[in-house]
């Protein structure tokens, strides 16, 4: 294994999916914007294997088109060797997991590291433009765990991480996937925000003291009522907000009827990942989450087909990287 800095004869990279848990403020009054909410979670990731070669070659299932413009800004930028670039897993798209971020800085900084080039995860989305609204990809990137970024300025950076706490290692979580739909995303996404309505200052004071009296404290003391509470409370408030743009206050009208089955069971803590259409519960062990998991698909499968019930654990660490010289790998 060689040092950060050292050229290296090839990288691999895994970088972690996330749930993106909502906006807190996007009046900006207070001279930051957005403000975002995010968990790292285990279980889906991308994995890339970036070795150097003759000639540029890119190779895999998924996500080939869109590796290749990210290598090509990525060479405009930087004098990089030609390389050899296998896609061995990709996070799902557009389904709310984060899933153009974590490529674009798995490769970037994957290819930083078989360089020998300084640039971490901030720089890299920069170049790429990610984390134009929400730092919670690169957060997930740098160190897992709960998220909070503190909002973008003007100036466009991406948002810096303004707290970080582990989730407990005991909690689980049931995912919702529908096969059928995709959340919005590109030229759809940021033409939805310039058409939502305003958001006032009281929405954006009472989303940050849920977080900051609520679930921030829930989650050092391992409190799930508490957690739960805010983070429905907050799904709501959010999601009754950009209903307009996404035909409801859930995008897939499946996942949101399964979401209000288990509000009806008195789980509180559940919701949708950014824009959808991937619904979430956070629920207080395996066990319990095994039980659920059970119980949706007995009661949901012949209705819905489309679904996907995934149970999962958060995850506590960023991305890893291993760098190998001319003897290894």
């Amino acid at each position: 294994m060689v040092t950060v800095g050292d050229p290296a004869m090839a990288v691999h990279v895994t970088a972690p999916a996330r749930l993106h848990l909502g906006f807190l403020d996007l009046e900006g009054g207070l001279g930051r914007r957005f403000g975002s909410l995010g968990l790292t979670i285990e279980g889906f990731a991308t994995r890339l294997r970036i070795e150097r070669a003759d000639t540029d070659e890119i190779s895999g299932a998924a996500e080939v088109e869109r590796t290749r413009r990210l290598l090509a800004v990525l060479g405009r930028s930087w004098r990089l060797p030609p390389v050899r670039i296998t896609i061995e897993a990709t996070i799902p798209a557009h389904v709310g997991l984060g899933s153009g971020t974590q490529l674009g800085l798995a490769l970037g900084v994957g290819l930083a590291r078989l360089a020998g080039r300084p640039e971490g995860a901030r720089e890299v989305a920069r170049l790429l433009e990610r984390g134009a609204r929400s730092g919670i990809g690169i957060g997930a990137f740098e160190q897992g765990g709960f998220i909070l970024d503190g909002g973008r300025t003007a100036a466009g950076e991406p948002p810096p991480v303004t707290a970080r706490l582990p989730f407990p290692a005991g909690w689980r979580l049931l995912l919702i996937f529908d096969r059928a739909r995709e959340g919005l995303h590109g030229a759809g996404e940021a033409g939805a925000f310039g058409a939502l309505p305003p958001y006032t200052p009281a929405l954006a004071g009472e989303l940050c003291r849920r977080v900051v009296m609520q679930l921030l404290p829930g989650l050092a003391t391992g409190d799930i009522a508490a957690v739960g509470a805010a983070v429905g409370e907050i799904q709501r408030r959010v999601g009754d907000y950009f209903a307009p743009a996404q035909g409801g206050r859930f995008t897939s009208p499946a996942v949101s009827e399964v979401l209000a089955w288990l509000e009806g069971l008195g789980i509180a803590g559940v919701g949708q990942s950014s824009w959808g259409p991937t619904g979430f519960a956070v629920l207080e062990s395996e066990e319990a989450a095994e039980r659920l998991h059970r119980a949706a698909q007995a009661r949901f499968a012949d209705r819905f087909p489309s679904l996907r019930f995934v149970v999962t654990a958060a995850r506590n660490r960023g991305a890893e990287l291993t760098t190998f010289d001319r003897g290894r790998g």
